[in-house]
């Protein structure tokens, strides 16, 4: 039997497993689930176990992860799979159809929280690495599974596991399916995230809140000061205004553009999805290019001053922002968060005390376009979906990915199988269950062309 006759009889007892999995409330952000989360990490562990995977139950200074190998042959490719395994406080219960850990089925999809984000998206993988074993005994490719408990908690414990382990971990390419397609039947491959730099600003004036009637006129208002030198980094034309911001950013290459101008992107869509009135952004470049491939700045919260109900006459003492900027290759958090602070301490008036809290954040990621490993991906994406993949860049930013990069020196496939609008962090999340089994289907046929790579 090959590996997809075995999938394709095994479509429903897979769907009860994958439901299996979802029961488990494997919620990292809140300490009640404490034992759930050690259940779930089990529960995978057992799993792999079943397939004669070796695996094992790794503890952190938080929730366990889970790590898994098998290994084929030293002259085949090592593919290095993560995934998370937690998922996202189930809050508000009111909203969802059912209880949110009671998986139903309803319109061809899978309802349950972790359907889609990412208990669905590795168990396709998981299930792929089984229809080898179980048909053929062996995988074309060496396969290492990293499925971490703390993906929705900031993992925490990640990124010292993967630098305490670089041996083990040691591998030719990451494969992560924790994303979305560009649309229905429109399967898409991202070879590129933002990076970020995270840093707070404070402005400080009196030692304390002042009368507005007695001072207002003689001494600055920190909160009026801070909004002016927000006001200043960017441009009416939406540039960014910090010396030398500019002065790494990567440019995108022709390839690059065909990609974007391939993409059925409907703006008049986009905007209405938003909200806004209208769309707006740095001169020059399309909605697309804005949101992917050129850095941004963002003050994300404005904190100072009376904000009671009713009014209180102050110069207040203090005021303060959060500012992230989205970063492209070649710039790094370093970087930028220095010349954000060098900026902002140039056009701050001398009247007043300026404070600079750098954050750091992760750096931009980008798989070489011309990468063998990239079209072997696109092939086997093509064979299970019948239509080849959009190449798509992310604006976010996943700062595991750059783990791998810059610890292990691995690139990452980013190959979503969800959709956009799955729910995912919201009630009634859910996962095409279609796209379940195309999932599985895809990791079947991305191990065989990976195998190739090396050939």
């Amino acid at each position: 039997m090959e590996p997809l006759e075995y999938l394709k009889e095994q479509e429903s007892d897979s769907l009860e497993q994958l439901k299996e999995f979802l029961r488990i409330p494997s919620v990292s952000a809140q300490s009640k689930y404490k034992e759930d989360m050690q259940k779930c990490a089990q529960w995978v562990a057992d799993y792999l176990q079943d397939m004669d995977i070796k695996s094992e139950v790794c503890e952190t200074g938080g929730h366990p992860l889970v790590y898994g190998e098998y290994r084929t042959s030293d002259d085949a490719p090592t593919v290095l799979i993560y995934g998370h395994y937690d998922v996202q406080p189930p809050d508000p219960l009111d909203l969802w159809k059912t209880s949110p850990f009671d998986p139903i089925e309803e319109d061809g999809y899978l309802i349950a929280r972790g359907a889609t984000d990412d208990k669905g998206q590795v168990f396709a993988h998981m299930k792929g690495v089984e229809a080898y074993l179980k048909t053929t005994g062996s995988i074309p490719v060496n396969v290492k599974f990293l499925i971490e408990g703390e993906e929705e908690a900031v993992s925490n414990n990640l990124d010292n596991f993967i630098k305490n382990n670089k041996e083990k971990l040691s591998a030719d390419i990451v494969v992560v399916s924790d994303s979305a397609q560009y649309g229905i039947d429109m399967p898409a491959i991202n070879y590129g995230l933002r990076g970020i730099a995270f840093v707070e600003v404070r402005v400080v004036g009196p030692d304390r809140d002042l009368h507005s009637g007695s001072y207002g006129g003689a001494i600055a208002n920190p909160v009026n000061i801070l909004c002016n030198l927000i006001g200043r980094l960017q441009d009416e034309n939406g540039r960014i205004t910090i010396d030398g911001f500019y002065d790494n950013v990567y440019t995108s290459t022709e390839w690059e553009k065909e990609q974007f101008a391939k993409l059925p992107f409907d703006e008049s869509e986009y905007l209405a999805s938003t909200g806004s009135h209208r769309l707006h952004g740095e001169k020059g470049f399309s909605t697309l290019e804005r949101t992917a491939t050129r850095p941004t700045l963002d003050v994300n919260g404005i904190t100072g001053g009376y904000q009671g109900e009713g009014a209180k006459t102050i110069i207040p003492s203090w005021a303060s922002a959060k500012i992230t900027m989205r970063l492209v290759p070649d710039m790094t958090p370093e970087e930028i968060c220095d010349k954000a602070e060098a900026y902002l301490q140039k056009i701050c008036p001398d009247y007043v005390t300026l404070e600079v809290t750098k954050y750091g954040g992760c750096n931009p990621v980008q798989v070489p376009t011309d990468s063998a490993w990239l079209d072997a991906a696109s092939c086997a994406v093509e064979s299970v979906f019948k239509v080849k993949p959009f190449f798509t860049k992310e604006g976010g930013s996943i700062p595991i990915v750059e783990t791998f990069k810059t610890v292990l020196g691995l690139d990452t496939l980013l190959i979503g199988f969800g959709q956009h609008d799955d729910n995912a962090h919201s009630p009634n999340e859910r996962f095409l269950i279609k796209d379940f089994h195309r999932g599985w289907r895809t990791s079947v046929a991305l191990f065989q062309e990976l195998s190739k790579v090396k050939g």
